[in-house]
């Protein structure tokens, strides 16, 4: 028996975006609300993220025409037939209401990002861009002591450990597009001229990406007055013959059962971080430590679903991304842009290409371990480059050479993390393949190279593929010949953000079991739901913008239209009247 017992409308497990969304709009609709967090800090996967969502005809301004039907075409083609269109139709009917809804009532703000194309770019219904939305920077200031527990930015997006940059901003310094230098001077400027911010620690509090999606989020639950518990652990769900009644959690050492009278909603991420959970599950060889995701992503909502006789689906997959680990580090560091950047390429233990190293980098995962073999391993493979690559552009914690030449790398970097040689035979002497094979690989890609063609793989060949190329570089932005010592090769991994793999949902977001009735009082968003685009990504911010319309749409079937509209300090004019918008 629990030593304590708390009575809510609706009990939240998880602080991510969506669950903050479903939190914040089951309050809305006149619901008592409490969230629970197993770990020290709030925010989780989401914190960590880009923050942007993926949300076709949002009706923001846009220099891209879209409209439902192409969403559609676009999106259906792509999803399998494991996703009911019930289910897929929900997520683009509401994904729109959804965004207007947080814009209007909490201090959300999202910028859509004309120029960000979808991933599949040749396929009917797609867009150049525009349906990919970004959270505008905020002032973690406005957070108040709430500040210190949201959890921090990926170490990969946090330049030289202190700078914050928004997606736009690091897309246009990495890629060396012009007037990438006085982007760069004026965030470090911005960083060391806020003082008072300076003095209170070394953390950049201009959030952006992730941190000011969820800072926001969390801001706008502290207006309502929202209850979040850090550091509660859900164990297992509480129920009878009829219905889920609540969660029972560790908290301070005690037992604690959290009663719902309407229902409970799992947000807890995924099971990237369960080693056992990821061998019974996942293609292998498979490791946490590949995993960019939450540390506290251990499967637990998904292990109490399947307790209840939930149902499950896409348990196979991830969302993949080609990643690098450094020695000592909690997060591998995932190749979004310099995998797409001319002068590298990736190659088997053989020393030969086996993929489009700019394709979307969910992608990764099929195309790694549908090349790996005991006679051509790629788990791990080897990302090659030579200096002028290395001079250029950034490999996960190396910075450019011009910026941090090799000698002034971390310790961690300079020992292990990549091997350097003087010449193609030697670097492949230290990674034990053939010199001759090796040779011929990039003789050919340097022949492609020099024709601005790749004809093995077709990297380059579509506007997905050259969004991170190098604008200077001709004929191709993504193809570069490799050829300039010294050379490098550093292991890449078939990383991953997180699992897509969860309990399966209806439309309502409700915990369906195999023979598709629903568990009454239980639903399931985000990564503790099977993905809702299946084992695609159709473009960036296909994790979050689902995550939060289900929150979203869970919280409107809990409250049954109940609704109300937002006042005080939760509307958008009394947030600006305060000015704690600034950064926006």
């Amino acid at each position: 028996m629990s030593e304590n017992k708390n009575i809510v409308d609706v009990v939240v497990v998880g602080s991510g975006a969506g669950a903050m969304t479903a939190a914040i709009k089951a309050h809305d609709e006149g619901l008592s609300v409490l969230v629970i967090e197993k770990s020290n800090a709030y925010g989780g996967t989401s914190a960590m993220s880009g923050g942007g969502i993926w949300i076709p005809n949002h009706g923001k301004p846009s220099a891209v025409e879209d409209c439902p039907e192409d969403a559609w075409q676009y999106t259906r083609g792509l999803v399998e037939d494991c996703v009911s269109d019930e289910r897929l139709k929900a997520y683009l009917e509401h994904g729109a209401e959804m965004l207007r809804y947080m814009e209007a009532n909490t201090r959300l703000a999202f910028e859509p990002q004309d120029l960000y194309p979808d991933y599949y770019p040749h396929e009917r219904g797609s867009k150049p861009g525009g349906r990919t939305l970004d959270p505008l920077p905020y002032d973690g200031g406005a957070l108040g002591e709430a500040f210190d527990q949201l959890r921090s930015q990926h170490p990969q997006t946090v330049v030289m450990g202190r700078y914050a940059m928004t997606m736009a901003e690091a897309r246009k310094v990495f890629s060396n597009e012009p007037g990438w230098l006085k982007t760069m001077a004026g965030v470090i400027l911005g960083y060391w001229c806020n003082l008072p911010a300076r003095l209170k620690g070394r953390r950049d509090r201009r959030l952006v990406l992730g941190n000011a999606l969820i800072g926001r989020l969390r801001h706008s639950m502290m207006d309502r007055g929202i209850p979040l518990y850090l550091n509660t652990a859900m164990g297992e769900l509480l129920a009878n013959s009829d219905r889920v009644l609540g969660v029972r959690a560790r908290r301070s050492g005690k037992t604690l059962e959290f009663h719902a009278r309407k229902g409970v909603i799992l947000a807890a991420g995924g099971f990237e971080r369960n080693q056992a959970m990821r061998e019974q599950y996942l293609p292998g060889p498979t490791s946490a430590h590949w995993s960019a995701g939450n540390p506290g992503n251990t499967g637990d909502a998904i292990q109490a679903g399947l307790a209840l006789g939930a149902a499950t689906s896409l348990m196979q997959h991830a969302w993949w991304a080609p990643a690098v680990c450094v020695e000592g580090e909690e997060f591998s560091r995932i190749l979004f842009v310099e995998k797409s950047l001319p002068g590298l390429i990736f190659v088997n233990c053989r020393g030969e290409r086996y993929t489009n190293e700019a394709a979307p980098y969910q992608d990764y995962g099929p195309s790694c371990y549908g090349a790996h073999s005991t006679a051509a391993r790629t788990v791990p493979a080897y990302a090659i480059f030579d200096a002028n690559y290395r001079k250029k552009f950034m490999l996960g914690p190396m910075m450019p050479g011009k910026v941090m030449p090799d000698a002034l790398l971390p310790e961690a970097v300079k020992n292990g993390f990549y091997n350097k040689a003087d010449s193609i035979a030697e670097l492949a002497e230290k990674l034990r393949m053939s010199a001759d094979r090796l040779g011929r690989t990039l003789e050919r890609f340097n022949d492609y190279a020099r024709q601005g063609e790749d004809k093995d793989f077709g990297r380059g060949g579509n506007l997905h593929d050259q969004y991170y190329g190098d604008k200077n570089h001709a004929p191709n932005p993504c193809l570069g010949g490799i050829a300039k010592a010294p050379f490098y090769a550093v292991r890449i991994y078939p990383g991953d953000l997180g699992t897509k793999g969860g309990l399966l949902t209806d439309e309502h977001a409700r915990v369906l079991k195999d023979n598709g009735e629903v568990i009454e009082g239980l639903y399931a968003i985000g990564n503790s739901s099977s993905s809702v685009v299946g084992t695609r990504y159709p473009g960036a911010g296909t994790t979050l913008g689902p995550a939060m319309t289900f929150g979203y749409l869970a919280a409107c079937h809990l409250g049954a239209g109940r609704g109300r509209v937002a006042t005080g300090a939760e509307t958008s004019v009394a947030r600006q009247a305060a000015g704690v918008d600034k950064w926006s």
